[in-house]
C-alpha cells in the first residue's frame, strides 16, 4: 500500500505510477497576469491545463510525501514497474521484464529497457536504480520511503541494464515498491539530496519534462520528444494552483482550465453541462480524523471510541459528500479484497459516547465543557485551507462534539505550511486528512510503531498485535492467507480507533470535451473518447490529443 497524503485536488489523476496515490490527488498552480494568456486552456492550444488547490513540495520521488508532489513526479519520472489499467497486475515500465526467485532470501532480477534517456540526454542505466535505492536507505535522506526497502539485503548492478535485488526475508509487497520514480545518479551523486536544486528543477525519464515552476502559481511541463513509449501528443501540461474550488469551477466553465477533481456539491451541476465530461468511481483511499496519541486527551481508547460515536459520519456522507461516498470501517477501502466486510463502523450514539467519557473520568465542568483532574476537554482540529470538503467536515465535527461537552477549535493552514509546520513535526492535537493508497494492502509505513519517528505514523499509534500482523502480511505471498491477516488487522485497528475513520469518497473529476485518445489498432490510427479505468483517467496520458468532438470514433 504505497501511501501519500492527499490534498484531494484531482481525484482521478492516478496515472501510471504506483506511488501514492491517492484519495484525492494533485497540487499545483495559478498563472500570473503576464503569463495568463499563454497558459489558459485555449481552444486549439495543444495543452492540458489542470487546477490544484495546493503546491508541490519536492519534485523528487524519493523525498515527496504528499500527493501534490507525487502526481507531478509521476509525469516526470518512471519507476521500474507500474500497474495495468485494471490494477490487476504489474507490468514493465523502465524494466522490460524481470524474474523472481522465491526462497528464504528472495531475489528479483530486473532487465532494464535499452535506449531510455534522461531529459538531459544522458543514458538511463542500472547505476541509476542502485543509486536511487542507496539514497532512500541513506539515514541522512529525509524520506518516508525507507520502510519499503528496509528488508533489502543488497541491490547490485550485474551489467549496465541488469539489477539484482536480494531480500533478507520474504517480502510480498517487494515488486510494487519498485514503482517509485528512479532518480539520476549523474546529476545527484555527491550532492545533499535534501537541499539539491534538482528538487525544484527535476530531470526524469518520463513522458513530460520540466519547464518551470513558479511557487504557489504554476508548474509547467513539456512533452518529452524522446520518451521511450513515443512522444506524447500533448505539447504541454500546465498545473495551476487555484486555492478555492469555486474559482476552479469558474475557470473550468470559462476555459481557464481543462480538468480538476470536483467537489461533491459541484457534481450534479457540472454533469449537466454538455461541454464537460464528468467521471466518478470509488477512490483508493479514505478520509479520517487523526488523534495525536501523545496528547493525554486521546490516550484512552474509550475516549477515542466515544469521539467516533459522537461524530455523525452518515450525516457527513449525506450532506457534505452529497451521498458520493460511504462511511469508512477502518484503514482499508471497502471495495478492496483485503477489507474485512464483517467490521462495521461504530454507531452514531451520543448517549453511548457520554457514558464512555464518564467511565474515562470526564465530567461536565461549570461551563458545560468536560473536565478531568482540572483539565478541560478542549483541543485544536487542523486541516488544510482551500479544501471546502475538509472545512465543512471540521465545522460539523466541531458542532457534534460540542453536544457532548468537548470544545473544538478549527484551524486552517495553507497546504505546504500544514504539512511542514504541523503534520511532519507532529505539532497538532487532531487533524483532518486523507490517504491516497496503492493497490497492495501493506500499511506498515502508516501504522507500524517503527514508523512513528520518521514515517507516516504521525499519530503515534502502537499496538504489538497490529505490528506483528503487519510484519506477517509482508512475509506472506498467498492471497487467501494474506486476506486472513489483513482482515484481522482491520479488526484490531478499528477497535483501537487511532483515527476516527470518516469515509471512502467517490473520486469525481470534470474534463472539458476537447480531448480524445489517439489509438493505433491494426496499423490504423483512430480517435476514441477518453474513459475512466481503475488506474485513473490519465493512465494513457501519452495518447491524449486535443480534438474537436465530431472527430471522435463512437
Amino acid at each position: 500500500m504505497r501511501a501519500a497524503w492527499g490534498c484531494e485536488v484531482v481525484g482521478l489523476l492516478r496515472i501510471k505510477r504506483i506511488l501514492l496515490a491517492i484519495p484525492a490527488l494533485l497540487a499545483l498552480l495559478l498563472g500570473s497576469t503576464l503569463f495568463f494568456v499563454s497558459v489558459r486552456a485555449q481552444p486549439g492550444l495543444n495543452q492540458l491545463t489542470i487546477s490544484s488547490i495546493g503546491d508541490a513540495s519536492f519534485l523528487n520521488p524519493v523525498l515527496a510525501q504528499d500527493s501534490a508532489s507525487s502526481e507531478v513526479n509521476g509525469l516526470v519520472f518512471n519507476g521500474l514497474l507500474k500497474y495495468d489499467r485494471d490494477l490487476k497486475k504489474l507490468v514493465g515500465d523502465l524494466a522490460e521484464n524481470w524474474e523472481v526467485r522465491a526462497g528464504e532470501y528472495p531475489q528479483i532480477t530486473f532487465h532494464l529497457r535499452h535506449g531510455v534517456r534522461w531529459h538531459d540526454g544522458a543514458p538511463f542505466t542500472a547505476d541509476d536504480v542502485v543509486f536511487t535505492y542507496e539514497r532512500i536507505m541513506d539515514p541522512k535522506t529525509n524520506t518516508v520511503r525507507r520502510s519499503d526497502f528496509e528488508l533489502v539485503q543488497s541491490c547490485e548492478v550485474l551489467d549496465p541494464y541488469t539489477v539484482r535485488v536480494t531480500y533478507k526475508e520474504p517480502f510480498s509487497p517487494g515488486l510494487e515498491t519498485w514503482g517509485i520514480g528512479i532518480i539520476p545518479a549523474h546529476l545527484l551523486r555527491g550532492q545533499d539530496i535534501n537541499t539539491a536544486a534538482f528538487n525544484s528543477h527535476p530531470v526524469g525519464t518520463g513522458p513530460f519534462r520540466f519547464n518551470h515552476w513558479m511557487s504557489d502559481e504554476r508548474i509547467v511541463l513539456d512533452a518529452n520528444p524522446d520518451y521511450w513509449e513515443g512522444r506524447p501528443h500533448l505539447e504541454r501540461i500546465v498545473i495551476r494552483i487555484i486555492p478555492e474550488t469555486s474559482l476552479s469551477e469558474i475557470e473550468l466553465l470559462t476555459g481557464g482550465i481543462d480538468y480538476y477533481g470536483i467537489e461533491p456539491h459541484q457534481y450534479a451541476r457540472l454533469s449537466a453541462d454538455h461541454s464537460l465530461e464528468v467521471f466518478e468511481q470509488p477512490s483508493l483511499g479514505y478520509s479520517y480524523i487523526g488523534w495525536n496519541l501523545k496528547n493525554p486527551l486521546f490516550q484512552d481508547v474509550r475516549v477515542r471510541r466515544a469521539l467516533a460515536m459522537a461524530v455523525n459520519r452518515e450525516e457527513i456522507v449525506r450532506y457534505v459528500l452529497y451521498g458520493l461516498g460511504r462511511v469508512a470501517t477502518g484503514p482499508f477501502p471497502y471495495h478492496m479484497w483485503y477489507a474485512n466486510p464483517n467490521v462495521r463502523p461504530l454507531p452514531h450514539d451520543v448517549e453511548g459516547a457520554r457514558r464512555l467519557l464518564a467511565e474515562a473520568g470526564w465530567k461536565p465542568g461549570p461551563d458545560g465543557i468536560l473536565t478531568k483532574d482540572g483539565q478541560r476537554f478542549s483541543f485544536s482540529l487542523i486541516t488544510n485551507s482551500g479544501n471546502d470538503l475538509r472545512r465543512d467536515v471540521g465545522v460539523l465535527v466541531q458542532r457534534q462534539l460540542a453536544q457532548i461537552g468537548i470544545e473544538v477549535k478549527l484551524e486552517l493552514y495553507e497546504w505546504s505550511v500544514f504539512l511542514k509546520d504541523f503534520i511532519m513535526p507532529r505539532h497538532f492535537d487532531a487533524t483532518i486528512l486523507g490517504w491516497s493508497l496503492g493497490v497492495d494492502p501493506d500499511c506498515y509505513s502508516i501504522f507500524h510503531s517503527s514508523q512513528i519517528k520518521d514515517g507516516f505514523n504521525v499519530t503515534g499509534y502502537s499496538n504489538p498485535e497490529a505490528d506483528a500482523l503487519m510484519v506477517a502480511g509482508r512475509r506472506e505471498y498467498d492471497r487467501e492467507a494474506r486476506k486472513e491477516i489483513y482482515w484481522r488487522l482491520n479488526e484490531v485497528i478499528a477497535n483501537d480507533q487511532p483515527y476516527c475513520f470518516l469515509f471512502v469518497p467517490e473520486s469525481t473529476a470534470a474534463l472539458r470535451r476537447r480531448f480524445a485518445l489517439l489509438e493505433t489498432a491494426d496499423g490504423r490510427k483512430r480517435l476514441v473518447p477518453i474513459t475512466i479505468s481503475k488506474a485513473g483517467l490519465m493512465y494513457d496520458i501519452v495518447k491524449w490529443k486535443v480534438v474537436r468532438s465530431p472527430e471522435l470514433t463512437p
